[in-house]
């Protein structure tokens, strides 16, 4: 009966860990090592988010927005391109090392060229988001189709299968924990995607109200946006989370049935 105790175990150390973190920051602000106006005690940021918290949620669901839509069409293009790439190996020989060099371009440098482009709108947001997003899941699904093995390939033609079923019965299967660890990654850039392309022009969001803030050097308001950001990519995490629970219920029965295996052999 040891499963519990470990259980806790691994819940309690991160909350240990969070709570020594809060200390340390409050007795370097409550000791003047760092001046208040440059970090703010966790007291100070707290009564912040409080009072401005209509206000935050306000900008937060803007940006949420931006986050979900830039990220639904980046898992949909992500799909697509991962797909292809898997039936034609010229098209990812061709396209594989353009989506890395996509990559390796600042998203700070990419934002002021979609304003300018799009405008002050969601548009330019929302298309940041699908060029941070997409990548991960796109080469984890190329990387979850090549990891089926042969033999079921060839098992599924010797049953007269075509290219569709096998595609739709092997391939995805396989490919479906590899998206998922690719959207988790994708779930947490999506919010800060938003966040930098609303720092370069917009009217709403939580990166329009860290440049006011930022302006009005009120950094313990600029501490409780960081951490309402914070919550929010927690909050997309955790959807991934369940929807993968959902998508995938074989792999809780097989999670389940080695831990207690592993319970067995411990006891």
């Amino acid at each position: 009966m040891k499963r519990k105790p470990e259980s806790i175990r691994n819940k309690l150390l991160p909350a240990a860990a969070f709570c020594l973190i809060l200390l340390l920051w409050w007795i370097i602000s409550a000791t003047g090592l760092v001046p208040s106006y440059m970090l703010p005690s966790p007291i100070s940021v707290a009564a912040a988010f409080i009072k401005d918290f209509p206000n935050l949620m306000t900008h937060a669901l803007v940006s949420l927005q931006e986050a979900i839509y830039g990220l639904i069409i980046g898992v949909v293009l992500a799909f697509i391109i991962a797909s292809l790439m898997d039936r034609f190996e010229t098209l990812e020989k061709a396209l594989l090392p353009l989506l890395v060099v996509t990559q390796t371009i600042p998203t700070i440098a990419i934002a002021p060229l979609l304003v300018l482009w799009m405008g002050f709108g969601m548009a330019p947001k929302i298309t940041l988001v699908v060029v941070t997003t997409f990548f991960p899941i796109a080469v984890g699904m190329l990387d979850g189709y090549k990891s089926v093995d042969p033999d079921e390939i060839n098992l599924l033609r010797s049953m007269k299968a075509n290219r569709l079923q096998i595609f739709r019965h092997v391939k995805i299967p396989a490919a479906l924990p590899y998206f998922f660890s690719g959207l988790r990654v994708s779930a947490s850039y999506a919010v800060v995607g938003a966040v930098i392309s609303e720092w370069l022009g917009g009217f709403e969001g939580l990166g329009v109200y860290m440049t006011r803030v930022r302006k009005a050097y009120a950094f313990d308001k600029m501490f409780a946006v960081i951490i309402l950001i914070i919550i929010v990519s927690l909050f997309l995490m955790a959807l991934v989370d369940l929807i993968k629970k959902v998508s995938m219920p074989w792999l809780s029965v097989t999670q389940s049935n080695n831990n207690g295996a592993d319970l067995h052999e411990k006891v």
